[in-house]
């Protein structure tokens, strides 16, 4: 019968000292590497403020501009970090897809119009690969942007704007993986997108549409789409008695009731807290003008759910009444927006 040898990984030591020491090495790696990639990202950034000024802003001119959609694509790791820069620019509002260069030469360049605009990635650019989206840019005329390292290469000379990356020391202590050059790539991609985001006025009710699943979806929710509406409303009138106010309370199970006028406006709101700040014998027959919090805070339907939770725990409060020129309209409850993953 063969013998069972263990894997042992080259280099590993099972004594405590040896772990320690390890841990303390894998560290020391994980801060190079921050610290590598952090510095090409600065370099980037003085680029940005420099030569690569110009090249930036013909860039987002040209994006403005693009009727179509825009076509992200690359090879390798810079095609891993194209697809994010893709999905970055169709979730802010530009409509935007990845096409793998290798696919476009067997037919996906029909994907490809001339209202579209190229967005190609390459640290060395003379990825070959690339060679059949380029050659049809440049007979269609469709608009190619490059992200490169160098300006003289096959796509750099043929694009119309080069955005061209600093040269920088990859994290591989070979200098083989991808690593700081890829970090800048996902920035200047980033850089775009946010810009271009900015660009067009962008805003989080625009983000709602395209992010309606998961806790961003949730986030995004205004108070109208949650707040609870019409008899489930726990309102009273003024004049009112405690104890047809307590009902009104249990019958909900909201903790709170708001108190109207004659014309049905918002006047006051009674919490738990203030039925035990005036706990007594008096308490039934009081009225709720005697006990109710005048003026309370309130919520307008349009606003996000994320506004809505951080007005609540800035408040220490637990439930808001949804009011539209002074009138309640709903009620949001901090259990709904839990439940919903608003965070």
């Amino acid at each position: 019968m063969a013998k069972v040898v263990p894997f042992h990984q080259p280099g590993a030591k099972s004594s405590g000292n040896g772990a320690k020491a390890s841990m303390e090495a894998n560290l020391a790696s994980a801060v190079r590497t921050l610290g590598l990639e952090s510095e090409g990202l600065v370099r980037l950034a003085k680029e940005l403020e420099g030569p690569l000024a110009a090249p930036f802003e013909d860039a987002m001119r040209r994006l403005v501009a693009v009727k179509g959609r825009v076509i992200v694509t690359g090879i390798g790791k810079s095609g891993h970090v194209g697809q994010k820069i893709a999905a970055t620019f169709a979730s802010t509002g530009t409509p935007a897809f990845f096409v793998h260069p290798s696919e476009a030469s067997h037919g996906d360049l029909g994907m490809v119009t001339r209202s579209d605009l190229i967005l190609a990635l390459s640290w060395s650019g003379e990825t070959v690969e690339l060679k059949p989206v380029i050659t049809y840019s440049r007979r269609f005329a469709v608009p190619l942007i490059a992200i490169t390292s160098q300006a003289n290469s096959a796509l750099g000379e043929q694009a119309d704007v080069v955005l061209l990356l600093p040269r920088a020391k990859e994290a591989c202590p070979h200098g083989l993986a991808p690593t700081t050059s890829t970090t800048m790539q996902l920035a200047m991609g980033d850089s775009l997108a946010i810009a271009l985001l900015e660009a067009r006025g962008f805003t989080a009710h625009d983000f709602k549409i395209f992010h309606p699943g998961g806790s961003l979806g949730a986030n995004l929710k205004y108070v109208s789409d949650i707040m609870h509406r019409g008899k489930r409303l726990p309102l009273i009138k003024s004049g009112e008695s405690m104890a047809n106010a307590l009902v009104a309370m249990t019958e909900k199970s909201f903790g709170c009731v708001g108190v109207t006028d004659t014309r049905g406006r918002l006047i006051g709101v009674i919490t738990d807290g203030d039925l035990r700040r005036h706990m007594g014998p008096s308490l039934l027959e009081a009225t709720v003008d005697d006990i109710m919090t005048a003026k309370p805070k309130t919520i307008a339907p349009s606003l996000l759910a994320s506004a809505a939770l951080e007005l609540i725990n800035a408040s220490s409060i637990t439930a808001l009444f949804v009011v539209e020129k002074q009138k309640p309209v709903g009620l949001i409850h901090v259990h709904d927006l839990l439940r919903l993953g608003v965070a």
